[in-house]
């Protein structure tokens, strides 16, 4: 009303309207802004890092000017993607090991890592992303091999779900490790010739205490080639599931010193000291970085055969996996943040492991209280455990996981557990949202790897033929705000992002495609063209 009254005083007197100078306008787009109603929009203005309107072209063009006028011709815009969970910092990390991610056999195991460590001699060798599941002998390599080729240097090759390491007799001597060692929450594998080199959950953390420490340079390297994957994918704001806290410190004198600009979530690691810590100083918000959260491991990985099930697994007699971190400790340190400000983030894959940490979660939480705990990946539930997701337990999942697990995961669990794994739209139905994350690196850091995956439920060789359990497929609509609004909400950030509306910061992306429109089959070669954060082009 103010504006009509100033446009008719500005007529009667014959003065002509001043545009509103701003720092961007976009028009002429094809605006999924993802706000309550899923409305759409051609145009929108932004100043000093938020959007200030949203509309038509015509609309904008006549309240607003700016130097920086962009002319999307038609191309799509949404808001910027947020990942609700990944491993940011391990992404970047990875840059500099030995990269064994879609080898197809042990013998690509070794080649990659002698021509690395030829290229790049290591005192410590390390690598990351071997998967015996991609090999036509699908069983845990050995470390004979290893020991052969590096017998004065320790090497630790991580399986790409992080859960599993294989280690050779040199960094077995330097951790301590023998026939003898055991650790609760894994296993130490074992055979008739002695440890075998393989470690699975907890025993890993015996060989990470003799791996040395990457120095501040490494570290600061390794979080921009990371910031640099993730915005050229489109996204804005990562989750990051496991933290420590001179992680999370760097990461926060690097945004204040503006040298980096996307949006971290941050999950602090379940250890003592950085529990006790942020507990005591309470919950950490700027406008780049939200610590509120404690990042647990309930079980292991179903690759790896270390995910906790209320049966053994249907291919390995007797074997039910373990939990990582003991019942009565998950349920302690539940009652524990109950009473803090902080979310409690739990790893379950497992269906007894989403078992104990479903009733846990219940019997702290008072179901009128607002406190978004999350099950990150909540991959395996029977069907007596659905119920208890709710406004207060929220999913978190990874859709690439349901089409890359579907070559193995039935042999795992049988026909009649496999109703209950990867279900995402009846976790949609129970609790109202879903976050969806990517879990990169051990999936591949693409979000549109995520949104094909979530909507055709098959991975880009067209496996499974029709789709893998099509009941549980999403719909574009939820996968784009499972990416974005919903994701926001698990962070407690839905004010501030997760779509396109007057106040939110001016997160969004421009992509070469429409991908709520193109035929399924082409969504995952979308691009994102241009990545803004606070407006501004990354």
């Amino acid at each position: 009303m103010k504006k009509i009254l100033a446009l008719v005083l500005l007529f009667l007197c014959g003065c002509e309207y001043v545009k509103e100078s701003v720092d961007l306008v976009i028009v002429n787009a094809n605006v999924y802004t993802v706000d309550e109603g899923f409305s759409k929009a051609q145009a929108f203005a932004v100043h000093k890092g938020k959007f200030i309107a949203v509309g038509t072209n015509e609309e904008i063009r006549d309240e607003y000017t700016s130097d920086h006028l962009v002319d999307a011709d038609g191309r799509t815009i949404t808001p910027g993607l947020i990942d609700a969970h990944c491993h940011f910092y391990r992404l970047g990390l990875n840059q500099q090991l030995v990269n064994l991610t879609g080898t197809k056999s042990f013998d690509e195991v070794l080649q990659r890592v002698e021509q690395f460590q030829r290229e790049n001699p290591k005192e410590f060798i390390l690598g990351d992303g071997w998967d015996q599941n991609d090999w036509e002998e699908k069983e845990y390599p050995t470390r004979e091999r290893l020991d052969s080729l590096f017998p004065n240097t320790p090497v630790a090759l991580s399986r790409i779900d992080g859960h599993a390491l294989l280690v050779n007799k040199a960094a077995l001597d330097a951790a301590g490790i023998d026939f003898t060692t055991t650790v609760e929450g894994g296993e130490i594998v074992k055979g008739p010739m002695g440890v075998t080199g393989v470690l699975i959950d907890n025993p890993m953390q015996l060989i990470d205490s003799i791996v040395p420490a990457p120095d501040l340079e490494t570290r600061v390297e390794a979080l921009k080639d990371a910031e640099r994957l993730c915005l050229n994918h489109g996204l804005t704001t990562v989750n990051d599931a496991g933290l420590d806290r001179s992680t999370i410190e760097l990461i926060d004198s690097l945004q204040q010193a503006g040298e980096l600009s996307i949006r971290v979530y941050a999950m602090v690691s379940n250890t003592p000291e950085d529990v006790d810590h942020y507990i005591y100083q309470g919950p950490i918000k700027t406008d780049h970085l939200n610590v509120r959260s404690v990042k647990v491991y309930a079980d292991g990985a179903l690759g790896s055969r270390g995910a906790y099930l209320k049966k053994p697994y249907s291919d390995t007699w007797g074997h039910y996996g373990a939990m990582v971190t003991p019942i009565d400790e998950v349920e302690d340190l539940a009652r524990r943040l109950a009473i803090s400000e902080y979310q409690m983030n739990t790893h379950a894959i497992g269906d007894s492991a989403n078992a104990v940490v479903l009733r846990a979660y219940t019997t702290v939480l008072d179901d009128n209280e607002d406190r978004r705990w999350k099950v990150e990946h909540a991959q395996v539930i029977d069907s007596v455990d659905f119920k208890y997701f709710g406004k207060n337990i929220i999913p978190s999942v990874q859709p690439t996981h349901a089409t890359s697990d579907m070559y193995w995961a039935e042999e795992r669990l049988g026909e009649e557990r496999m109703k209950g794994a990867y279900a995402f739209k009846k976790l949609l139905d129970q609790s109202g949202i879903v976050a969806l994350g990517t879990d990169f690196p051990v999936e591949d850091v693409s979000p549109f790897l995520t949104f094909y995956a979530a909507v055709t439920r098959q991975d880009v060789e067209g496996f499974p033929e029709g789709g893998f359990q099509m009941q549980d497929a999403l719909t574009r609509e939820e996968a784009l705000k499972g990416m974005t609004i919903w994701a926001a909400y698990s962070n407690f950030e839905e004010d501030e992002k997760g779509s396109i509306e007057v106040g939110k910061f001016a997160d969004f992306v421009i992509y070469n495609k429409d991908i709520m429109e193109i035929p399924a089959q082409e969504i995952p070669t979308v691009m994102a063209e241009q990545t803004f954060v606070n407006g501004l082009t990354r």
